[in-house]
């Protein structure tokens, strides 16, 4: 009887361990898929954490890039509308020259008058100031040693800036007036002292003028003597200039001191994404410093005979239009065209019109550091169309002339406080001329600059002169000096 029992439990214990193992199994089984969803559940978490605190690492590296470019434009910016130019004419090395636009309206409690605040070198020194009023003063020295071929190297320099023999030339010697006359004007002025190839001193009133603070939609007025706003180069002063002379266009057709006479500007900023902005200028049109205009010592050959102001067509009218686009975040392109047109001292009926179109671009590293590295690409080119009178004299018939001529320039900062320069100019000739003031003309400009800070600077230029009207070529090498004490306005980009 007991071995029956224990044949029917082997046999029911082989019958039924199939169903407990299955169980089992199944019981296992779902343990392993709840353990498998868990670690699944872990590492989509896991990874979800690993984005998240991936994400706040680049954001904070991304935040604090763009607070150090916040900070750094924030100091351009004060610069700016506390009228400092943080290059103090003379330096990039603070990039005031940066995608900033040119800000043609100022704010007339941007300026701090409280004397809370610090002073630093980048400052202006401020003469006086009360309530919304204030006066800076800064000077600025300039010159050049040269060593040229050319018996008178004042025959191949057009500006009356430029160097102008062998050995020392003082190019620009400037004391400048800036700031707020009250809350509705700011004035500028600039006194300009040089030396001529004689030793005699003479002295000028270059600028002297108020712009409005503020006017509605979106107008600025400026009245006094200045600049005309004609093209990128001829409003700015040569210590903000890329090269140690002005370009051949400029002083073939704006004269030695550039085309500037008393007169009043009005300009107007578009309401656009992007910055647009329309200029319109009346002057004086005589003098030499409108050499091809009513100019006194007439031109072409040819006597000056009409010289005074009659009526309203004896003015110079001067439009101009510049807008700029942001490419990428690195590139900027600023485009303008402009025109001048009045009447010439060879007829009492004669005018003259010049036309021009300009272009400047500029790359810089989102990365960079004091405005480096950088590189900017400027180019103007010019046409004038010149009414030219009878002069009975001469045996000089009445004539109609054309002319015309560019230039080009490129600038490398490649290492904070150097940059490199390559510039190209060119000129046709005028109609019966045999001296290099106005034959065709080509010449060729590398230069190299060094800026120890943004109060001075040391320029080594080569320029390659080919006077292709006479045949012959040239060549001159300049060493330049600038330093500055105080702190200039701003210059526009």
């Amino acid at each position: 009887m007991r071995k029956i029992f224990i044949y029917l439990y082997c046999i029911s214990f082989f019958l039924f361990m199939p169903d407990v193992v299955q169980a089992n199994q199944d019981a296992l089984s779902q343990e392993v898929q709840e353990l498998r969803a868990l670690i699944m559940e872990m590492k989509d978490g896991y990874e979800a954490r690993i984005n998240e605190m991936q994400v706040k690492i680049e954001n904070l590296s991304e935040q604090k890039f763009i607070e150090e470019e916040k900070a750094e434009l924030e100091k351009e910016l004060e610069l700016l509308f506390n009228d400092k130019d943080d290059t103090s004419g003379t330096s990039p090395l603070a990039s005031t020259e940066s995608t900033v636009l040119p800000l043609n309206k100022a704010v007339t409690n941007q300026f701090d008058t409280s004397g809370t605040g610090s002073w630093s070198p980048s400052q202006a020194i401020s003469l006086w100031s009360t309530g919304n009023s204030y006066m800076n003063i800064s000077f600025n020295g300039l010159f050049t040693a040269a060593g040229s071929t050319a018996n008178d190297l004042e025959m191949l320099e057009t500006g009356g800036h430029d160097p102008i023999q062998r050995g020392f030339t003082a190019q620009n010697l400037e004391i400048a007036f800036d700031g707020a006359i009250d809350t509705y004007f700011r004035g500028f002025s600039n006194i300009v002292y040089q030396l001529d190839k004689a030793g005699e001193t003479t002295v000028e009133v270059e600028e002297t003028y108020l712009t409005t603070f503020s006017l509605p939609l979106n107008l600025q007025a400026k009245a006094g003597t200045f600049f005309t706003e004609f093209g990128r180069l001829n409003p700015t002063h040569p210590h903000t200039w890329n090269f140690v002379d002005q370009p051949l266009v400029n002083g073939r057709f704006f004269g030695a001191d550039g085309l500037r006479n008393p007169g009043v500007r009005v300009s107007w900023l578009a309401p656009t994404d992007n910055y647009t902005e329309l200029f319109f200028t009346v002057q004086n049109s005589q003098g030499e410093t409108a050499a091809s205009f009513r100019n006194n010592d007439g031109l072409f050959g040819r006597k000056a005979v009409g010289t005074r102001v009659r009526n309203t067509k004896d003015f110079l009218y001067v439009p101009r239009i510049t807008t700029m686009f942001e490419l990428t975040d690195t590139q900027t392109l600023l485009l303008g065209a402009s025109a001048a047109y009045g009447p010439n001292s060879t007829g009492t009926d004669k005018d003259t019109l010049i036309y021009g179109l300009d272009m400047f671009w500029k790359w810089k590293s989102k990365y960079a550091s004091y405005g480096f590295p950088f590189i900017t690409w400027q180019t103007e080119v010019m046409g004038r169309r010149f009414e030219a009178g009878e002069d009975v004299d001469a045996n000089l018939p009445s004539d109609v002339m054309h002319n015309w001529g560019a230039y080009s320039e490129v600038t490398w900062g490649f290492k904070k406080r150097w940059v490199g320069g390559l510039r190209g100019d060119y000129v046709d000739g005028l109609k019966d001329a045999t001296d290099p003031s106005g034959v065709e003309r080509l010449r060729i400009s590398p230069n190299l600059t060094f800026y120890p800070s943004e109060f001075s600077k040391f320029r080594l230029q080569y320029n390659y002169d080919d006077i292709i009207g006479n045949d012959n070529t040239e060549q001159s090498v300049f060493l330049q000096f600038e330093f500055l004490m105080g702190s200039h306005g701003a210059h526009k980009f």
